[in-house]
């Protein structure tokens, strides 16, 4: 028998070898109620495997908040990169906020971007301009009053797949954009070269969770609640008073999120709202696999899915956004009103594009602080 002498391939999974194993060992997600059983089995979230310690890294105090840098293990794959943000000197158990990242086409940071840090990676600092209206999400949330953790999810930040020998279909695929990026005369980061790779090996990430019983979405999901456990935990967190808040794709994670755990009381969901008929035809190309897990539909309607969970949402839209059309926003608004008569659901329309701006924080950060009961909420504003 002759030897193979064609090259070897790359791992198409680098870093993420004990992804499969991992899949086949947790395979289902035991959700509370069995409306949320029914989306964490059509996304095929895994269950979450009892977490190891959480190691601070470090802890500094500084601009009237305390931030920790947290790491843990999950079991497969990276570990997790989080960062816990609270006020300094703050008495008595505090309501707690996930704020989970956009996905905003940049793998290579994840919640950098919600936090601010000694040093911010200018992938960071790219994020927070474009999405955030300059602001760090996660930080000027722990300045009202709560103890925010903002944690890197599947595929993003600490917990991005090894790219530096890319597989064959995404190395053609970036190659053909470095050969433009010549053309042009840009001269790529290293976070930009890392999100163009990323881009096309989403497809890959995609078919691979296909292949496994998952989906993106629902191993994203698996990162967040167990990030969500890990909050509750947590000394100084009242884990009868949970809320979460995310913008695009983060805002897609906060109302999976509200439906998979009766632990979410608040949900503020951000430029993530629509119906899916409306995407058809048009709008589909603007939406990563993080929204489009195939057969979700089925369970019913985007906006449909809040009435499987307890909590309170609130829904801000934007007029202008560039991946929702507006009648789309508007029928999901209408639906949302139907659903919950009970003032469960609030909607709130702003006028601009794809940006959760600072006027739009504002009023996400008031929303939590009425709906989790915060006692002594500050009135400084963003």
């Amino acid at each position: 028998m002759s030897a193979d002498t064609r090259p070897a391939r790359p791992s198409a999974i680098a870093g993420y070898e004990d992804w499969p194993a991992y899949v086949r060992q947790h395979p289902r997600y035991g959700a509370a109620t069995a409306g949320a059983q029914e989306l964490s089995d059509a996304l095929g979230v895994p269950a979450v495997s009892r977490l190891q310690e959480v190691t601070v890294q470090w802890e500094e105090t500084y601009d009237g908040v305390t931030t920790s840098q947290l790491s843990w293990q999950l079991g497969f794959g990276p570990a997790t990169t989080g960062w816990l943000v609270r006020p300094a000197d703050s008495a008595g158990p505090l309501p707690g906020v996930l704020a989970l990242h956009c996905h905003g086409g940049n793998k290579f940071g994840g919640a950098d971007r919600l936090v601010e840090l000694p040093t911010n990676h200018p992938s960071a600092e790219t994020a927070r301009a474009g999405h955030y209206d300059g602001h760090a999400l996660a930080t000027e949330t722990a300045r009202r009053g709560f103890a925010v953790l903002a944690h890197d999810s599947f595929a993003w930040g600490s917990r991005r797949f090894d790219l530096s020998s890319p597989p064959w279909r995404t190395a053609s695929a970036l190659e053909a954009r470095r050969a433009q990026w010549r053309e042009d005369g840009v001269v790529p980061s290293e976070a930009d070269d890392y999100n163009a790779s990323a881009a096309f090996h989403e497809d890959t990430v995609a078919k691979t969770a296909g292949l496994l019983g998952t989906s993106l979405a629902g191993m994203v999901a698996h990162d967040d609640l167990a990030a969500l456990d890990i909050l509750a935990g947590l000394p100084g967190v009242d884990a009868d008073r949970l809320g979460c808040v995310g913008f695009s794709g983060g805002g897609g994670r906060s109302l999976a999120l509200a439906v998979l755990s009766p632990k979410i009381r608040a949900s503020v969901v951000t430029c993530m709202m629509t119906t899916f008929q409306s995407l058809l035809p048009a709008y589909l190309d603007a939406h990563s696999w993080l929204l489009q897990t195939p057969g979700l539909w089925k369970l019913g309607d985007w906006p449909e899915l809040t009435a499987r969970s307890d909590a309170d949402f609130l829904v801000q839209y934007a007029l202008a956004d560039e991946l929702f059309p507006e009648h789309g926003m508007r029928q999901a608004h209408r639906v949302l009103e139907t659903l919950h008569r009970d003032g469960k659901y609030t909607g709130a329309f702003w006028p601009g594009g794809h940006v959760f701006t600072t006027a739009m924080q504002e009023e996400a950060i008031d929303f939590l602080a009425g709906a989790l009961h915060l006692k002594t909420p500050s009135t400084t504003a963003l």
